[in-house]
Formats: structure tokens, sequence, C-alpha cells
């Protein structure tokens, strides 16, 4: 295809709409409006916060001019977007959140005795320009007012420019002195172990995902009936949880994972469009975002009919147990592999104990073989925060290798998967898949389990699921 053919098919998108554009209409558009009197907003009670955590980050790369970007928005089909989220990196430096303008640019100024930082944004489109009615993209008619320079520098305490100001003052500087986020391991290293110990607001805003979490999981339980009796019943239950993501949060943290009998045993089955059945398991992996961008991850394995199996209650509290143990030496000062090797140990014994390998547990717990693997190959948790596998990027000696610290957030997992084919197990255990996640706070003593009011043994959820159902 040619050029001139790609433009003209480029602005096709342009011509479904017909807009007046003579500078009279615009002129007329743009007058008779009352003055906007709301006051600007109170400084958001994060800025201490998110002041403090750029200042480690110019201490970190002294004499450099540190760009973060929040990125673009991107296209779902044609002119549709997805629903925008900054990267996380901008969110935790700036805790602009929901909020945030695509397009945005944190520049951290770090070349002097005094870092300065600069948020660099598109501002509302002036009433005297066609952008005010006529872009679709940042348009008030279209999208809404968006913040001014003044609103954002009020809010979050930080200096504000436009974003046409940017290219011009970043060619200002030395290239040698600038540090791009997209460019610089160095750089994404440290901004994601910087997330690895969570501040006071930072557990706060968990507590909050978490809570909204509870109600996703609520309205699950009370989908569980419609669902039973549509083809494709994981969607009822999908969208069960994604209504309290919309109603009490920004939206999910992840794809939601309905995964009813053996669809259970496929870790990452997000397709949710199989029946749900009773008498089976359905594991539901889900978390809710709230606004500022924090989300939990939560894991519960629950009967369909509102009661276990002998069988499957069976498996539950072999997971349970793997579990427990982990949460019963969390602490300071212990490992994330040793939390690991903790619960494999259980799984070890359990799948032993069933007579699904041969061979001793010690000899399984070997890593040459790790036998027991076979029906857990995850591991048992993660870093949990403003990404839902929160402080990805760090390095493994601050993440897999390094020691428990207090204000840590992270999630105990273990499950096991039985699937429908595997000749390994007997078939009353095939086709059933269990997984049992919390959140959790490393607190001075232990971990807190921030989930906790979510229940977790058998007898407990009963009781619960009877109780919601009503």
């Amino acid at each position: 295809m040619n050029k001139d053919a790609s433009g003209k098919l480029a602005a096709r998108n342009e011509a479904r709409s017909h807009r007046p554009t003579s500078s009279a209409f615009i002129k007329y558009i743009g007058s008779s409006w009352a003055a906007d009197k709301t006051p600007l907003p109170k400084k958001h009670k994060v800025a201490a916060f998110a002041a403090k955590r750029r200042a480690a980050v110019a201490k970190a790369f002294p004499g450099h001019l540190i760009v973060i970007a929040a990125g673009e928005s991107k296209p779902r089909s044609n002119d549709a977007e997805y629903r925008y989220r900054p990267h996380s990196a901008f969110a935790h430096l700036t805790d602009w959140g929901s909020g945030t303008v695509a397009g945005s640019v944190l520049v951290i100024d770090a070349r002097g005795k005094s870092p300065k930082s600069t948020l660099y944004f598109r501002e509302t489109a002036g009433k005297d320009t066609d952008e005010f009615f006529a872009n679709s993209a940042i348009g008030e008619f279209w999208v809404g007012s968006r913040p001014g320079l003044k609103e954002v520098k009020a809010l979050l305490d930080i200096n504000t420019k436009s974003i046409r100001d940017f290219e011009k003052d970043l060619a200002a500087v030395d290239k040698k002195k600038i540090l791009d986020l997209e460019k610089s391991e160095a750089l994404v290293e440290f901004v994601s172990e910087l997330r690895l110990i969570k501040d006071s607001y930072e557990i706060e805003e968990m507590k909050k995902a978490v809570a909204a979490s509870i109600k996703g999981f609520e309205n699950v339980v009370k989908s569980l009936k419609k669902a039973t009796k549509h083809p494709r019943g994981e969607r009822v239950v999908e969208a069960a949880f994604f209504a309290a993501a919309r109603t009490d949060g920004n939206d999910l943290g992840y794809e939601t994972i309905a995964a009813s009998g053996e669809h259970a045993c496929t870790l990452h089955w997000i397709i949710n469009d199989g029946p749900v059945k009773p008498g089976d398991l359905i594991l539901i992996d889900a978390g809710v975002e709230v606004d500022s961008l924090y989300t939990a991850d939560v894991t519960r394995t629950l009967p369909v009919n509102g009661k276990f199996s002998k069988i499957q209650k069976e498996v539950y509290l072999a997971v349970l147990e793997a579990a427990d143990a982990v949460f019963a030496m969390a602490k300071p000062g212990v490992t994330y592999a040793e939390m690991h090797r903790t619960a494999m140990k259980v799984i070890a014994e359990k799948t032993k104990k069933w007579g699904f390998y041969k061979g001793s547990v010690e000899e399984s717990l070997q890593l040459e073989n790790q036998w027991h693997r076979r029906w857990m190959i995850h591991g048992t948790g993660h870093h949990l925060g403003l990404d839902v596998h929160d402080c990805a990027q760090a390095r493994r000696e601050m993440y897999h290798d390094a020691v428990l610290k207090e204000g840590m957030i992270f999630t105990i997992e273990p499950g096991l998967y039985f699937h429908k084919n595997d000749l390994l197990v007997p078939k009353e255990f095939r086709g059933i898949g269990v997984r049992i996640e919390d959140d959790v706070l490393v607190t001075k003593n232990g971990v807190l389990n921030l989930t906790g009011k979510l229940p977790r043994k058998p007898k407990d959820i009963e009781a619960w699921m009877k109780k919601v159902r009503g």
C-alpha cells in the first residue's frame, strides 16, 4: 500500500462524523460558558510518601535527569481503546492513580544539590480551540474536563508543565545525563526494588483492595445458582466478580480465573467459557484494583453446591496444610526459598501418602527429582502491590533469595492439580484442582493475613456460603 492510500484510510475515522469547523462556529461554541469556580483540590495525603520515593530515586542516580513515562493509551480495535492504566513505576512515584492522563511524563532532575521533579501532561483543551469539541481523544465534549496544571500541582504537590514543553526542555539537556526508564536496566531494577517494602499508605490501600475483593467473592457465591443454569456458567461467575471490581474499585487487577471442574487444573484458565456443575469444585482467582492502582490477589476453591465431597475435602485439606505450614514459619529473616521448601515438603508428603510416586519423600525433594512438582508446578507466592506480580524486575538476590522484611506484602498460594488424563493418580482424584491464596503483610514477629476474613477451612467455607446465599 502506498503512503497516500494509507493516509486516506487513516482519515476515514474522521469521515464518519460531520463537525462544524468554521472559525465563526469555533468562536460561537467557545463563548457563553460559566466560569469554573471549583476550588483547587486539597493536597493528597500520599503526596509526602510519593515525594520520599522520588527522593530515593534521585539519591540513587545523582547527576542525572530521570525520565519516567506513564505510557500512552492502547488501542483495542480501530479507534476504541482499553481502559487506561499508567506504568506502575510512574504510579508509585506520583500516586496519580486512576486519574492519570495518558501520555504524561515524570522528570526527576537530580543534577543539582536539591533534586526537583516536574510532571508533564496534556491539560484541558481551551474553549478557544476546536479540540474543545472536535477531538474525541481529549475534547471536553467527548471525555469530560481534564485536570489543569494548577489542579494537579495542588493535588500531588509537584511542579507541573504542559506536555508541549517536554521535548523542548529535554533537548536542552546533555543526552549523557538523561536516564530513561525505557532504556536503563539499572533504573528499571531500582524502581522495582523500591516497591519491595510497602509504606503505611500502601498498606492501607492494599487493605482496601482486599476488602473490595471479599465483596467480589460474596458476589461469586450469590451467582453460583444462576451459573449452574447457563452453558457458560464460568462467565456468570466472572461477571459477578467484575461487578465488585468496578463498583468498589477501579478495575480488575488481572483477568479473573473462574475455573470449574477440570478447568481448575489449568493454572491460568481465563477463557472462562465452561459450565458450572453441582458437585464440582470451582477455583476463583481474582483481585480488585482500587483507584490508587493497588490490587489484591486472592484464590478460593469452592464447592459449587455448597458441600465438599469426601475426596474434594481430602485434597483441599492437603493444600490448606501446606499453606498453614508457611504461615507458621514466615517472619522477618526467613527467605522466600525457605517458604517454598516448607510448602513443597507438605505437598511431597501428601502425594507420597496417596501413592502417586515411587521412592521416598526425601528422594522426591531432591532437586534432580521433584516428582511431587508434577502436581504443583508453580511457586508458593509472589510480591503484591501495584502489579499483581509486583517487583518483578527486581534482582534475584533481592526477591527469591532475599530474607523477609517487615512491610513486605506477598501471597501464599500452594495448590494441587490432578488433570483428567493423568494416569499416575487414581480416577477419583482426576479432574480436581485446588488452590488457596492469601495476601499477607510481614509484621515484626510473623505475617498478618490480610485476606483472613475470607473463610479458608472447609467447614467455615460451607457455613459462609450458606449464609451468603441466604
